[in-house]
């Protein structure tokens, strides 16, 4: 009996030991489940930054500066300086004359029209004559000495014309007495160098003439040749 309890003791025991150690299982292959492939990261562009342009400033519309005008301060009297007066010369030998109608059958150079020419020539040897005396008077009276040069030289040059002016007159007025002397003598209105007569119309726009118009004429053309 002892023997029976000791071998169901060893059959229990290796029952046990047998039940103790489960049967080896075989390696199952572990399902191999597919990782989902890494997504590509597509870089996405960068979201530009904005940059808020600055709002237009509205322009503000300054008003405008007044203009301070000044007062005119008090002018103190000043002295005005002299200018230089411009004398005005007058053209010699351009004076328009009286003319003289003939009468029918009036002889040439007769007494009438010795007569009209004594006059036209008495007024204007007059004439001259005061304008000389005036220009004496006037640069006599006119001896400022000007500061600016621009005025002395203007005052130099009108002087200077005026004096050529007064030359040609004192000239005209030795032609005219010339010329009263030669009416005193018959010798006035004829030609000094062929002895036609020069002609009343001539002689009424130049009252001195002594070349009739063709010696004139002659006598220019021989100046213009010797000139050459």
């Amino acid at each position: 009996m002892a023997q029976k309890k000791s071998l169901m003791q060893k059959a229990i025991d290796a029952a046990k030991k047998v039940v103790a150690k489960p049967a080896a299982k075989k390696p199952t292959a572990k399902k191999v489940v597919a990782k989902p492939a890494a997504k590509k990261v597509v870089a996405k562009p960068a979201a530009k930054k904005v940059v808020a342009k600055p709002a237009a400033k509205k322009v503000v519309a300054k008003p405008a500066a007044k203009k301070v005008v000044a007062k005119p301060a008090a002018k103190k009297p000043t002295a005005k300086k002299p200018t230089a007066k411009k004398v005005v010369a007058k053209p010699a030998g351009l004076k328009k004359f009286n003319s003289y109608t003939a009468k029918n059958n009036e002889k040439y150079m007769g007494r009438s029209q010795i007569k009209h020419f004594i006059k036209i020539l008495n007024e204007w040897k007059l004439e001259l004559s005061n304008d000389i005396d005036r220009t004496v008077i006037h640069m006599q009276e006119d001896v400022t000495a000007y500061a600016d040069p621009n005025d002395r030289a203007s005052q130099e040059s009108d002087m200077a014309l005026e004096l050529r002016n007064r030359d040609r007159e004192r000239k005209l007025i030795k032609k005219i007495n010339l010329t009263l002397s030669n009416i005193e003598s018959d010798e006035y209105g004829y030609c000094k160098l062929c002895g036609e007569e020069i002609g009343l119309n001539r002689l009424i726009a130049r009252p001195t003439a002594t070349l009739c118009i063709d010696c004139k004429t002659l006598d220019e053309i021989r100046e213009k040749q010797m000139a050459k």
